[in-house]
């Protein structure tokens, strides 16, 4: 069930892409001669008004082949170079654009039904600089560190890629009764001391090792994934709920502490010393949670919906672009309908309503997502193509259509190979 409602998602999603190039198409009386949901040798097609309808074996994407399109053809009626330079610059950016539009409509609903997510303050550390500076509870954060917040996820997202340092300057802009408000203190830091291991929550029968951290005690003394913690100190840990309650009452400091642990039946034991393990704190913790809302609000707010995931699309390929994520981060068609079937699955416990909220939040990420990347200016690309013709209302005349065309062949092949390699890392990932 969840691969076929990923599916769905994912095929309304690139079909309501292609009906934009589709009706600016018409409107510009060019010739479609093919619109198609899917990719590959077709299961079910029909001819109407000069037009192919089908449907293709592949889910993985769509198209919208118009007359002449990629070609030199000018001179025929209803062909795409035909048409003035301006209809051909709305056909090519109406699949971005209906795109966003599709983010809208459902971010609204979304929003009517749920509600939307205030950026304020819920608490402030008692005694901290954040405290000092004046921060308050109920303060709406309506900037961070120069970057403007419209909802709570912002700040999340924001602070996710940019994570604070010891010794950084927060700078805030909060509204309070109606007044705007700059704040500004450094960071307060957190001292704990650490053994450096993850241990596996869902294990209730013994404490499991999970993951072992890279440069802490128990990698250097040899502690692996799968080893399981039988005692500290002399006290008999049983699992992981026994090793919070011992910490709680014993708090790790800079003494070296007797851990026995058991590996494949055999038991070992070793003398580690926490280490140090410093963090900066902002002192403040915020609205995460959805708050009702009506009337205009509610139109309002899925504008921001739409912005807030346009804006996460650009940070992310900022980040990707900077080297601080990787090729191995990127999903493609595989990865998003895996995506989509675990949000599926994580959300049937919460009832229809919020299964089907979630269902739609994910098609709004995904609508607006694709919105973006085809606005990037790369050869194949709406954008790439957005690129030439504005090029040629520039110099009002257009660039060689032969070259354009092998520019754009060279794209597509470079895409193709590319969304192999993002293929093979989702079903790596997955599987």
């Amino acid at each position: 069930m969840k691969i076929i409602i990923a599916i769905i998602i994912f095929s309304a999603i690139i079909l309501f892409h292609e009906l934009g190039h589709f009706l600016l198409a018409k409107k510009n009386h060019i010739v479609v001669t093919e619109f198609s949901l899917g990719m590959g040798p077709r299961i079910l097609s029909t001819e109407k008004n000069g037009t192919r309808y089908s449907w293709k074996l592949l889910p993985i994407g769509g198209s919208c082949a118009m007359l002449g399109e990629d070609t030199d053809e000018e001179d025929e009626p209803g062909t795409f170079n035909s048409a003035s330079v301006w209809g051909r610059i709305s056909v090519v950016a109406a699949g971005p654009v209906f795109n966003f539009i599709m983010a809208f409509v459902l971010s609204v609903i979304i929003v009517g039904v749920m509600g939307y997510e205030p950026s304020t303050v819920t608490s402030v550390k008692e005694g901290s600089a954040a405290e000092t500076a004046g921060l308050q509870e109920g303060d709406v954060i309506t900037s961070y560190q120069g970057y403007h917040i419209d909802l709570g996820k912002d700040l999340y997202v924001y602070s996710y890629l940019n994570e604070l340092k010891e010794g950084d300057t927060i700078h805030l802009t909060v509204r309070r009764d109606g007044e705007k408000k700059e704040i500004s203190y450094q960071t307060d830091t957190n001292f704990r001391y650490l053994l450096g291991c993850n241990f596996n929550s869902d294990d209730s029968s013994a404490m499991t090792v999970e993951s072992v951290m890279e440069g802490m005690p128990l990698e250097a003394a040899g502690v692996q994934a799968g080893d399981v913690i039988t005692s500290i100190n002399g006290t008999a840990i049983s699992n992981a709920e026994d090793y919070q309650n011992y910490i709680q009452e014993n708090p790790l400091t800079g003494k070296p502490v007797q851990l026995t642990y058991t590996r494949d039946g055999n038991e070992y034991e070793i003398t580690v010393t926490p280490q140090e393990y410093r963090t900066p704190d902002s002192g403040f913790t915020y609205n995460i949670y959805c708050q009702k809302t009506s009337g205009l609000n509610v139109l309002k707010y899925g504008v921001v919906e739409v912005k807030y995931m346009v804006r996460t699309t650009i940070l992310s390929l900022k980040e990707l672009v900077t080297g601080k994520l990787g090729m191995k981060d990127l999903s493609g068609p595989v990865g998003v309908v895996d995506a989509i079937g675990t949000t599926y699955e994580e959300s049937k416990s919460e009832g229809p309503m919020i299964l089907w909220m979630n269902m739609l939040n994910m098609a709004v990420l995904l609508s607006a997502n694709l919105g973006v990347m085809n606005l990037l200016p790369l050869p194949a690309l709406d954008g790439g193509r957005l690129v030439f013709l504005i090029v040629e209302v520039i110099r009002r005349k257009p660039i060689n259509r032969r070259i354009e065309g092998m520019v754009h062949f060279a794209g597509l092949m470079f895409l193709m190979v590319l969304m192999v390699f993002v293929m093979y890392n989702d079903i790596v990932r997955i599987f």
